[in-house]
């Protein structure tokens, strides 16, 4: 099975799939187009009965730099979009902790923003050497509605989080594995290898139980985070029209053009 599209494709290695962001020439920032997909296919990939566990990768050097700032600056007067990124939003975080599959992130480069939460809602965490994560949601005036709220406190320590959300710094890929935000560095070279040999190790469990035990972790993460998810994201839509927020965006993007 593959599935060829503009920002997004569905490859399949026998019974893994294979997700890769494809926007290399914006780092896989994370356009409208980009944003939707994402809040389908974990539903198409649950539908496919010939799946047995999933990798999920991005082309070029990055995995994800996040949002791509002209889909940020559209936030700031249309009203119709921020309502459905917020949905989206709500929709990619929910189907991915719902998830029956087992899911390995391939961080193969920066991970940021949208990109960081991505990768930390997969199961397990690979990351190359020169890789990544950071989350400057508060850097840029948003708050950190997208995964950051919801994932982080699971997996490292509440000081810890309030440090890297507060201050947006990078998280190098040995320094997440420290913390628990990832499982191991790999070199950059063997890094899908890697993450497709293990796919295909937690592809061959039996698949009942596997299944089982990700559905009971995902019933006790989902009931405890979804205050926290709902108030982040409320938040973040009240901040993208914020005076800090709009001058920032603004400013980044005159510098990339």
């Amino acid at each position: 099975m593959t599935d060829v599209s503009p920002v997004l494709t569905v490859a399949a290695d026998g019974d893994v799939r294979v997700v890769t962001l494809n926007r290399p020439e914006r780092l896989n920032g994370v356009s409208e187009e980009l944003h939707r997909r994402l809040s389908e296919v974990w539903r198409e990939l649950a539908d496919d009965g010939k799946a047995r566990a999933v990798v999920l990768t991005g082309a070029g050097r990055a995995f994800s730099a996040g949002g791509d700032f002209d889909h940020l600056r559209r936030h700031h007067t249309d009203p119709e979009l921020r309502e459905r990124s917020i949905r989206l939003d709500r929709i990619i975080q929910t189907e991915m902790i719902r998830f029956p599959l087992p899911v390995i992130a391939a961080v193969n480069g920066p991970a940021v923003g949208l990109g960081c939460s991505l990768a930390l809602g997969c199961d397990l965490v690979l990351m190359a050497r020169d890789a990544y994560l950071a989350d400057p949601h508060v850097s840029v005036g948003l708050v950190a509605g997208d995964g950051g709220v919801t994932l982080w406190p699971w997996l490292t320590s509440l000081l810890r989080v309030k440090e890297y959300l507060f201050t947006g710094d990078r998280i190098p890929a040995p320094t997440a594995v420290e913390l628990g935000l990832a499982n191991r560095v790999v070199a950059p070279e063997a890094l899908m290898d890697e993450a497709l040999a293990l796919a295909h190790r937690l592809a061959a469990q039996p698949a009942e139980a596997l299944r089982a035990t990700k559905a009971a972790l995902a019933a006790v993460v989902e009931q405890v985070s979804r205050g926290g998810m709902e108030a982040a994201l409320l938040a973040e839509r009240a901040t993208m029209t914020s005076p800090d927020h709009i001058r920032i965006v603004e400013q980044l993007a005159r510098k990339g053009d």
